[in-house]
């Protein structure tokens, strides 16, 4: 669960540790931290979107990757994905390392980290962060990015800009 006092890494541009502030103050200021993303799709291809719940300091009630978050002080990019997917989805499973984009405007000054999970295991999403989740097509996803990109938050729509170099949608 979000608090402005969670104690997170600052970064500099190489992704280097250079201290440590909270939640609150990084936000505030647009200090480089570090972030992972998990995307979640079933044996069908579909990935599960989530909808950020009201409550979220940033970017509340847009879609995201199916699981997200902020790495904790001196968390691995790898642990983090790990908890964050038990935390908002209640899954668990072998991720594979998808991309690494550097911290940016674009990612909500986050150095950011994509996992993908395969998995036909049912996701039970926390409802303190997810309002709701889909499963969608790439397709779909590409389409609804297209007509209404304000929809996402900014750090998905660049891993999706990512994706979409990599594969014909």
């Amino acid at each position: 669960m979000q608090s402005a006092d969670e104690l997170f890494d600052v970064c500099d541009a190489d992704d280097q540790v250079v201290g440590q502030a909270t939640r609150g103050d990084i936000h505030a200021q647009s200090m480089l931290h570090r972030a992972v993303h998990i995307w979640v799709q079933n044996s069908a291809g579909e990935l599960i979107l989530h909808l950020r719940s009201t409550t979220k300091d940033q970017y509340p009630s847009c879609y995201t990757s199916s699981a997200s978050g902020h790495l904790d002080a001196g968390e691995s990019y790898l642990e983090a994905a790990h908890r964050e997917l038990r935390e908002e989805l209640s899954l668990s499973g072998n991720l594979e390392f998808l991309t690494k984009l550097p911290a940016s405007p674009e990612t909500a000054f986050e150095h950011t980290v994509l996992y993908r999970l395969v998995t036909d295991a049912v996701p039970t999403p926390c409802p303190q962060e997810i309002a709701g989740i889909e499963y969608l097509s790439i397709k779909a996803i590409s389409h609804r990015l297209r007509e209404q990109p304000k929809l996402f938050t900014p750090p998905f729509r660049k891993l999706w800009q990512w994706f979409e170099t990599i594969i014909d949608c």
